[in-house]
């Protein structure tokens, strides 16, 4: 295969991932904003809900589903022609993130449903944490294509872990100071 196609899947491998972290950031923090509509009173409450209802699927259908189609796609195209990748642990432990990362993405559709019958199932700060794990998704999957079988798994993650750690003190901080 010619080596300008494999620098064109991974291209749009790279530009369908960055599209479908986009939507789920941008989704999760609408949740965000919902629930504290729920909050409000009439007639703001209705009309901000009704909106957050309409923004909430255009997001998730328009944005999220095909870039994650997009990333699905060019992830797999690359494997085609790379299946010795699939002999590396790393790609195996990219793989299974890739699948808990899947069902965040299901689990939001399923977060917007509630939503929709005025279950918001979290409050607003616990939806702010919520929005945090894609960027454990994000740093873990880079770090591991990025460095591959070079890097100790367990010191990563540690590391990963680390810095889950210091962004719940964070949104912890940020919410005592809201005086929420």
């Amino acid at each position: 295969m010619n080596i300008t196609w494999l620098y064109f899947f991974k291209a749009m491998h790279i530009v369908g991932f960055t599209a479908w972290f986009a939507g789920l950031f941008y989704l999760v923090r609408m949740f965000v904003y919902h629930t504290e509509a729920f909050d409000k009173t009439s007639p703001e409450k209705e009309i901000l809900i009704q909106q957050f209802h309409m923004m909430e699927w255009r997001v998730y259908k328009i944005i999220c589903n095909p870039a994650m189609i997009l990333t699905l796609s060019f992830g797999t195209a690359m494997l085609f022609f790379h299946p010795g990748y699939l002999k590396m642990p790393w790609l195996h432990v990219k793989l299974s993130l890739l699948l808990l990362l899947i069902g965040y993405h299901h689990y939001c559709k399923s977060i917007i449903k509630k939503l929709e019958k005025g279950k918001a199932g979290f409050s607003s700060f616990q939806f702010r944490l919520f929005n945090e794990l894609p960027t454990l998704f994000l740093l873990s999957i880079v770090l591991l294509a990025v460095l591959k079988d070079n890097a100790n798994f367990l010191l990563v993650f540690g590391g990963v872990l680390l810095f889950a750690v210091v962004l719940y003190l964070i949104a912890k901080a940020y919410k005592k100071s809201r005086g929420s």
